[in-house]
């Protein structure tokens, strides 16, 4: 099934704003507390010689955390306590799905939010629509209002969020309707011959003056008002960040200048959002395209900070480490990564396909007769074939390689679909209390009746790379340490 995302701005009164940081802030520390239990717990196993072989538990447990030196905790519904307790262990079915490492501390500055179930909010109709009411009759919250700004129907669960002082309320669905898989997508597009497919295929280069070039002259990237204002944006932003270091750390005026250079940050965030949502809608919807294609480029290995160089004496050298810098923001704010994704997605609804081939010397072959040579690459614009004598704009040139490398992959039968690791939260009729426990807290998930059932996977639980076989479909038994 499709899922549907949808993420509408909400205007919450000043009460509800403190009672949603509250429980924002209430769900951070069930999950930072769960954090540093689970390292101590670890830590504690691997230096004491009679814990050999006992593990700690990866549950939803958060009773232990509500003490008399935890009053605050009491002034929340237990339900967002628990889904505090319930996202940390999805947080460690990810790590154990190798989508990620352990859990870490989150951190209350940046974007906040909280993950609310059904049992703390409804939808009721009315003549306009919906009223989104939350809260219960001990924790009332009331309707909080927002912009919806397209169809949706009732979600299971939702997350309110704030950055930079602007509230969203965010929630998906499933819309009932059957996506086609990239292979099933791909076994169509083999039907065509190679001519036919060279015609709706789309290449793609990335790059920085250029965010995204298309093989048919098309260009992608931001405006040039997008430009300036984004300068004026990061110059104002660094502005007021000198101002916070200057004056008293949680003082009004420390809190101002904070809430200043996050609103700048945040106008950046959105317009890079902003075009690529655009640019991947204008690709997706182009009826003559059903194949595109990228270079896998791997930006996390690019956008590396330079390495620190010694000559023979031991005295640092210059490393270009500030021009290095430069380029990393550069390819970051690019919107690379966040083009592709998007496009990934909307063309997959369309029954296209977006594939990705090995990117060596996409830039110093000629499209016209496949020559490679360093010196094609006249410029930074300008590409001048050696052999053939054709000329392009470099951008647009490598990009009909990269169009011209996606087809013969496809055609030559090993393109091979990517599996997807997920790990999710299934949902069951009944709810099934823990092991050794009746109706432990914690082990429901969802909008109804539902709980954690992550599959059985291959885990390393010690401090080397002792691998063991773990089944997480039931609570693991909580041994404690002498001393907790």
């Amino acid at each position: 099934m499709m899922q549907i995302g949808n993420r509408f701005r909400c205007y919450p009164t000043p009460a509800q704003e403190q009672t949603l940081l509250q429980w924002i802030g209430c769900q951070r520390n069930i999950y930072n507390a769960k954090v540093r239990e689970d390292r101590y717990l670890r830590c504690f196993a691997r230096k004491s010689l009679q814990h050999v072989g006992q593990y700690a538990p990866i549950d939803q447990k958060y009773g232990q955390f509500k003490t008399e030196l935890t009053p605050y905790l009491d002034e929340v519904p237990s339900v967002v306590l628990r889904n505090g307790a319930v996202l940390w262990k999805q947080a460690y079915g990810r790590y154990f799905s190798n989508l990620g490492g352990r859990p870490t501390i989150h951190k209350r500055h940046g974007k906040q939010s909280v993950w609310l179930t059904s049992e703390v909010f409804k939808f009721v109709p009315v003549a306009e629509g919906y009223e989104l009411h939350v809260g219960i009759k001990k924790f009332p919250v009331g309707v909080l209002a927002f912009k919806a700004h397209r169809d949706y129907k009732i979600p299971a669960s939702l997350h309110i969020s704030i950055h930079a002082r602007r509230w969203y309320v965010s929630f998906n669905y499933d819309d009932g309707i059957q996506e086609p898989s990239d292979k099933e997508i791909a076994d169509w597009l083999i039907q065509f011959d190679e001519a036919e497919l060279r015609k709706m295929t789309a290449g793609l280069d990335r790059g920085v003056n250029l965010p995204l070039a298309g093989s048919d002259g098309q260009k992608f990237g931001f405006s040039k008002v997008q430009d300036k204002r984004l300068l004026a944006q990061e110059r104002h932003k660094k502005r007021w960040q000198r101002r916070q270091d200057r004056r008293t750390e949680y003082s009004s005026g420390w809190f101002k200048a904070k809430h200043k250079a996050a609103r700048y940050q945040r106008y950046g965030v959105d317009v890079r959002r902003d075009v690529a949502h655009k640019t991947s809608h204008t690709l997706a919807c182009d009826p003559l395209y059903k194949l595109y294609v990228f270079e896998a480029l791997k930006i996390k290995n690019m956008t590396q900070r330079a390495k620190a160089k010694k000559d023979a004496q031991g005295r640092w050298m210059r490393n270009g480490a500030a021009a290095k810098s430069g380029l990393n923001k550069s390819i970051l704010a690019s919107t690379w990564g966040q083009t592709k994704t998007y496009l990934q997605y909307k063309a997959r609804r369309q029954g296209k396909l977006v594939l990705e081939v090995p990117p060596f010397y996409s830039s110093q072959e000629c499209a016209a007769c496949g020559h490679v040579h360093q010196d094609n690459r006249v410029s930074q614009s300008e590409f001048v074939c050696l052999s053939c004598g054709n000329t392009d704009h470099a951008d647009h040139n490598a990009a009909k390689v990269i169009a011209m490398r996606g087809v013969k992959l496809l055609k030559s039968g090993e393109y091979v679909e990517k599996k997807k690791k997920r790990c999710k939260i299934t949902r069951s009729t009944q709810c099934a209390p823990a092991r050794g426990e009746v109706g432990a807290e914690g082990s429901r998930t969802g909008c109804e009746k539902s709980q954690s059932t992550p599959s059985e996977t291959s885990v390393s639980r010690r401090s080397g790379n002792t691998s063991a076989r773990w089944s997480l479909n039931l609570e693991t038994p909580v041994t404690r340490p002498l001393g907790l």
